[in-house]
C-alpha cells in the first residue's frame, strides 16, 4: 500500500531537449563537485556540533546620539542579573514582581498561577482530544487522552518544563524534548480562572505537543536565550524571565568599571556604559518598550536576528514590524499592541508636536512614552490607580477633570478614575479570556464596530519609510501566516518583486521562490532554477546558514516545486541541501529521507528518519515513514511496531494506520485489518484508502 501521496507529473512550458540538457549538465557539475557522495555516503546529517549562534557583529546604529552609550560595543557582554542585583538589590526586589521579572520560569507550583482543585478537563471537539492538567510530585503533567463509549481509548503524558506568563493573564506552558522547545495545548486564562486550549489551538487547528517555539517568540517572553544554528527551536539554555539587560543593554563594561571605582554623577551626566532608558531621546526609548510591545508582522534586516536590538538603536535597524489596519482598526487590537495603540492617542500626538528634542537628561518628561505612566521597576499590580490618574490631570487641568460628566459615577476615593473610561478594560481580538486596558487613549469608544473589518492596508508602525525589500517579505508574510485568504497581499508583492533586478540578484530569487511557491505556481519556479543553475544555487549562492534558515527553505521550496513538477531526483538533490543548512528542522529531514525512499534509497531514508528519532523521539511522522520502509522492505513485523510508535504519539494518524493495516494484511491477519480500517473511517469517514481497504476485505468475505 502507497504510504504518500505521489507527485502530481506537471508539463514545463520551455523547450524539452532544452530542459535535458541543461539538467543533464548540472548533474555533471553535481557529480564532479561530489555533492551527491556527500549526500549518499551516510555523512552524519543531523550530529552536527552544537553551537550557540552569535549575534551578528557590531550592532548598526542609524541615530548618532546611540553610538555613545558603549555597551553598544560587540566587546560588551551580557553578565545576567545575579551581577546588576549586587548594587542594585532594591530595585531587583521590586521589578522581581513585575510582569517582565514574572514572565518565563521553570513550572512549578511556585510559578505557576493555575487552579488545580476544581475543573473539568478541556475537550477539543475539532479533533476529539481532551487534556487534563495534574501535578505528579513536583512536576506540572498534561494528559492528552480520547474517550471512547467511556473507555479510554488513548493516553499520552507529557511534563511541562517552563511556564510563560506572569499570571496577571495567562499561564502557557512549554514543553522542552532535547533541547527542542514547542507549545502545550493548555493555558490556563487567570481573569476568568479556567483552563482552555492556547490561543490559535482553536477551531480545528489544535497542533497538539507539536507548535513550535522559536527565537521570536522566546526572544520577547524571555532573557536572551543560546539558540542552536540549523534549527527552528533547538536551545542550549533557556534564562528564567526578562532580565535587566533587555532594557539596559549588556552589562560588562558597566559592572567592570564600577568595581574598579569609575563611578559617574547620574544626577548631572550620563553614564554611558550602560543604557539608562530614562536619558534616551524619546524615539530610541520608545524602541526600547516596542521592541517587545509592538506584536504584530516582523520583517528582520538582512542578516539581522532578533537577537540583535540592543537598547539605544533604533528598532528598524534591526527589524521593522507591521501591522494591518481595518475599517474596524479603531476598536479591535491584538495583545501586545500597547506601541501601536498609544501613538494613535491625541495625547500622544499633540506631545509629539510641542516636544523638542533637548539635551535634557530626561527627554521623556517633556513627551508621552510608556515610561511616563509606568515604573518598568514596579509591578502595575502594585501600582495606585490613583497614580495613573494623576499622569492625566498633570497635563489635563484639574477644572477640566473637575467638569467630566462622569465625576459623580466613576470615582476611586477622592479621586476620578479617567482610566476606565479613556482606557477602558476589554479583549484583544487574538487572546480569549483576558481584558487589557486599550492603551489608545481617547474621549468615546465606538460601540457598533463589529470584527472582521475590511482590509485597508499594511501599516509599518517603528518606520515611516520601510524600503521595498521590507514591504515584499511584509506582505509573502502576512499572506504565509496571518491571512492565507487574502491573495491581493500576493499580488502586492508581486509588483514589488518586479520591480526589483533580476540580474545577479539573489534576493530577488529568493523573495520569487517564495512568491511563486505560495502561489502554487511551482513550473515558475522549476523554469527559474534552472535558468539560474542548478550546480551555481547549490554551491555558490545558497549557503548561508542563519537565524532566518532562509536558504535552507529557498532550497526545501525548490525542492517541493520539482517533486511536484515529477522531476524527484532533483527535488531530492534540493531536499538534502535543505537539511545540510538546517540540520535540526526536522520537516526538511523528514522529506528529504521520504524522497530518498521514493528514488529507491530504503536504507538510505531508514538511516536520515532515525537520526530525526534519536533528535526527537516524539517526531511521529519518521515513526510511520520508517513502517512504511519497513513495508517495502517486507519486514512486516518491524512495520507494525514504527506503526504503533506513531499511533501512540497521535492516535488519529491515519497515514500510519494504513501502513499497519497493509502490514497486518500481510501477516495474514484480516480480522485486525478490519478493525484498524474501521478505526480510520471512524476518524476519516471519506478516506479513500481505507474505502478501498473495507471493499476488497468485504469482497474476501471479512467481517
Amino acid at each position: 500500500m502507497q504510504g504518500f501521496p505521489q507527485a502530481e507529473v506537471q508539463n514545463i512550458p520551455f523547450n524539452s531537449n532544452q530542459q535535458l540538457l541543461i539538467l543533464e549538465h548540472s548533474l555533471v557539475s553535481l557529480l564532479a563537485m561530489s555533492f551527491l557522495k556527500w549526500l549518499f555516503t551516510g555523512i552524519v546529517l543531523l550530529c552536527v556540533v552544537t553551537a550557540s549562534v552569535k549575534c551578528s557583529g557590531k550592532p548598526e546604529v542609524s541615530d548618532p546620539t546611540a553610538v555613545l552609550f558603549r555597551n553598544l560595543s560587540d566587546s560588551a557582554e551580557y553578565v545576567g542579573m545575579n551581577v546588576c542585583k549586587q548594587c542594585h538589590s532594591g530595585i531587583h526586589s521590586t521589578f522581581e514582581r513585575t510582569g517582565m521579572g514574572e514572565s518565563f520560569g521553570k513550572a512549578s507550583r511556585t510559578k505557576s498561577a493555575a487552579h488545580f482543585d476544581k475543573h473539568a478537563a478541556v475537550y477539543d471537539s475539532h479533533t476529539g482530544y481532551s487534556y487534563f492538567p495534574y501535578w505528579k510530585g513536583d512536576s506540572l503533567v498534561f494528559r492528552e487522552f480520547i474517550l471512547n463509549g467511556g473507555d479510554t481509548v488513548f493516553s499520552r503524558e507529557e511534563q511541562v518544563t517552563y511556564i510563560v506568563g506572569s499570571g496577571q493573564h495567562t499561564n502557557s506552558h512549554l514543553v522542552l524534548n532535547n533541547g527542542y522547545v514547542f507549545q502545550a495545548p493548555l493555558t490556563f486564562y487567570t481573569q476568568q480562572g479556567k483552563w482552555d486550549l492556547p490561543p490559535g489551538f482553536e477551531n480545528g487547528a489544535n497542533s497538539r505537543f507539536e507548535r513550535i517555539i522559536g527565537l521570536e517568540c522566546i526572544s520577547c517572553h524571555n532573557a536572551y536565550p543560546k539558540y542552536v544554528a540549523g534549527s527552528e527551536n533547538k536551545f542550549v539554555s533557556m534564562p528564567d524571565g526578562i532580565d535587566c539587560e533587555r532594557c539596559h543593554g549588556p552589562g560588562s563594561l558597566h559592572a567592570d568599571e564600577k568595581q574598579r571605582g569609575i563611578f559617574v554623577d547620574t544626577s548631572t551626566s550620563v553614564d554611558y556604559s550602560i543604557v539608562n532608558p530614562a536619558k534616551l531621546p524619546v524615539d530610541l526609548q520608545f524602541d526600547v518598550c516596542q521592541r517587545c510591545h509592538l506584536q504584530g508582522n516582523a520583517v528582520l534586516r538582512e542578516g539581522k536576528s532578533f537577537l540583535d536590538f540592543r537598547p539605544g538603536m533604533k528598532l528598524s535597524d534591526v527589524m521593522d514590524v507591521y501591522l494591518p489596519r481595518y475599517t474596524n482598526s479603531t476598536s479591535d487590537f491584538i495583545m501586545a499592541s500597547h506601541a501601536d495603540r498609544l501613538k494613535q492617542s491625541a495625547c500622544f500626538l499633540e506631545m509629539e508636536k510641542r516636544h523638542v528634542s533637548a539635551n535634557s537628561l530626561r527627554p521623556y518628561k517633556s513627551a508621552l512614552t510608556c515610561v511616563n505612566c509606568h515604573n518598568p521597576h514596579v509591578s502595575v499590580k502594585e501600582t495606585s490607580e490613583a497614580i495613573f490618574n494623576q499622569k492625566c490631570v498633570s497635563c489635563h487641568k484639574a477644572e477640566k477633570v473637575n467638569a467630566c460628566p462622569e465625576l459623580h459615577t466613576k470615582t476611586i476615593g477622592e479621586e476620578t478614575s479617567c482610566v476606565s473610561c479613556h482606557m477602558p478594560l476589554t479583549g484583544s481580538s487574538d487572546i480569549p479570556h483576558v481584558s487589557i486596558h486599550d492603551h489608545y487613549i481617547r474621549r468615546q469608544y465606538e460601540k457598533d464596530e463589529k470584527a472582521g473589518g475590511k482590509f485597508i492596508s499594511l501599516s509599518c508602525i517603528n518606520n515611516p519609510d520601510p524600503d521595498k525589500l521590507s514591504r515584499i517579505k511584509a506582505f509573502l508574510q502576512q499572506y504565509e501566516r496571518f491571512n492565507p485568504d487574502a491573495t491581493f497581499l500576493l499580488d502586492s508583492a508581486t509588483v514589488l518583486i518586479n520591480q526589483l533586478s533580476e540580474s545577479g540578484n539573489m534576493q530577488y530569487f529568493k523573495l520569487k521562490v517564495l512568491s511563486d511557491f505560495l502561489s502554487k505556481d511551482y513550473n515558475s519556479i522549476v523554469k527559474n532554477t534552472f535558468e539560474k543553475g542548478i550546480s551555481d544555487l547549490i554551491y555558490f549562492n545558497l549557503g548561508n546558514r542563519d537565524y532566518s534558515n532562509e536558504d535552507a527553505w529557498t532550497a526545501y521550496r525548490i525542492g517541493e516545486s520539482f517533486n511536484a513538477a515529477g522531476y524527484q531526483k532533483i527535488a531530492f538533490l534540493f531536499y538534502g541541501f535543505s537539511v545540510k543548512l538546517a540540520p535540526y528542522y526536522f520537516e526538511f529531514s523528514n522529506k528529504f529521507g521520504t524522497s530518498a525512499l521514493m528514488n529507491g534509497n530504503a536504507d538510505m531514508a531508514e538511516g536520515i528518519f532515525k537520526r530525526i528519532l534519536k533528535e526527537n523521539k516524539n517526531f511521529a511522522p519518521a515513526w510511520s515513514n520508517l513502517s512504511y520502509g519497513s513495508l517495502l522492505k517486507s519486514d512486516f513485523q518491524k512495520s507494525l511496531e514504527y506503526a504503533d510508535k506513531a499511533i501512540q504519539l497521535d492516535y488519529r494518524y491515519t497515514l500510519a494506520r494504513l501502513n499497519k493495516a497493509a502490514a497486518l494484511q500481510a501477516l495474514g491477519l484480516k480480522r485486525e485489518v478490519l478493525s484498524e480500517i474501521e478505526t480510520i473511517l471512524s476518524i476519516d469517514p471519506l478516506n479513500e484508502s481505507a474505502l478501498r481497504f473495507k471493499e476488497k476485505l468485504a469482497i474476501e468475505g471479512v467481517k
